[in-house]
């Protein structure tokens, strides 16, 4: 145990914990560390376990097994409302019958706070959350994006060493919730709160962490900042889960150094990163981004060094900054999309249209299946 005058790297350990229900594992032997005064987010599908480890921490659950240490000290016989944390729910649970600064008072006020001492703090939370002068507002007055702060003023109003959120954006509408992860992180870093959150949507655990960890079946597959789950993707659930791809299934036909070739069951021989041991003829899955793509209209528009291939436009999808191209490998017929170029000088392909792409090996990845 660390003696309380340490400095503490981590506010939050979680050492071998295991959670089932009858046969079924929701949390199965996971360690880990979240540091002080970081945001780090858990990222996973639905059924992953996401929900019933944040449940463990915050108390409403007790592992089968393993040990749960906030700021050093253990968890596992301290109940729900005396641990150092609190909770921010989906549907946030706001008390519509009280004023947004009584929302916020509730949990001091609860404690015993000193009146002085709660007016305070509220004015201080809603100063800090960006809702000054809101304190005698009715719930129902407030936009969504509102609503969010004042659900987390009110949390945070009780100084937590832990804030957990279980997915608080995914009652919103898709415009307020991009708004609402620059202003998480933005709060996030201004307060300084140690922030572990839950999602099964990427763009928010990519925008808003630290650290994210990518949930599978009650493990962790990869924990790493989000620019390394993305570029450097440790297992091929996180290459498949992280972002957009073009997935490639197929026997490993040759290999040369960190690089294998795979031949996909259309013909098509696709050159990438291995990832792990890979023998020749072992079943292997290859992914390449959609941004990782070159496309031209002519195979001498494209990089010398990586090997071209023609393809016929199957269909073109405007999204603006975010288009991409759907086309069918001329000889193979394999499906692929590709990032359409920023510049707009594709913005005319027509669907018919025969083009090349070409892409960087290194640019790839391949795993066994």
């Amino acid at each position: 145990m660390l003696r309380s005058a340490e400095p503490l790297a981590s506010d939050l350990e979680v050492l071998a914990v295991d959670k089932r229900y009858g046969a079924f594992a929701a949390v199965q032997d996971l360690s880990f560390q979240v540091p002080r005064g970081s945001f780090f987010s858990i990222l996973g599908p639905s059924g992953c376990g996401k929900t019933t480890l944040l449940r463990m921490i915050a108390g409403f659950i007790a592992p089968d097994r393993g040990e749960l240490r906030i700021k050093g000290a253990s968890m596992l016989d301290v109940p729900p409302n005396r641990r150092p944390v609190n909770m921010v729910f989906q549907h946030l649970a706001l008390f519509p019958m009280m004023s947004v600064g009584e929302n916020i008072a509730y949990g001091l006020e609860r404690r015993g706070v000193k009146s002085a001492t709660v007016r305070h703090k509220v004015q201080d939370m809603l100063q800090r959350v960006g809702l000054p002068g809101s304190a005698d507002k009715r719930i129902n007055q407030l936009s969504g994006g509102q609503k969010q702060r004042v659900a987390i003023a009110r949390s945070l109003v009780l100084e937590p060493t832990l804030l957990l959120l279980d997915e608080p954006l995914g009652a919103l509408d898709l415009k307020l919730r991009e708004h609402m992860k620059v202003e998480l992180k933005q709060l996030q870093a201004e307060i300084g709160t140690t922030f572990v959150y839950i999602t099964h949507d990427q763009s928010e655990a990519l925008v808003m962490s630290d650290r994210v960890a990518v949930m599978n079946q009650g493990r962790f597959e990869q924990v790493g900042s989000p620019q390394a789950l993305y570029y450097r993707p440790a297992t091929a659930f996180v290459a498949g889960f992280v972002g957009h791809n073009n997935r490639f299934d197929g026997p490993i036909e040759q290999r040369n150094g960190d690089q294998v070739q795979l031949r996909t069951p259309e013909g098509l021989c696709l050159w990438a990163q291995r990832v792990g041991t890979l023998e020749l003829g072992q079943a292997a899955r290859l992914f390449v981004r959609p941004e990782a793509i070159e496309i031209a209209r002519r195979a001498s528009e494209l990089p010398a060094d990586a090997p071209a291939f023609s393809a016929r436009v199957h269909s073109v999808l405007f999204d603006g900054g975010n288009s991409t191209v759907q086309v069918h490998e001329t000889a193979s017929g394999t499906p692929l999309q590709i990032a359409l170029p920023l510049t707009g000088r594709l913005a005319d392909l027509e669907v018919g249209e025969t083009v090349q792409f070409a892409y960087q090996p290194t640019q790839a990845w391949c795993f066994a299946a």
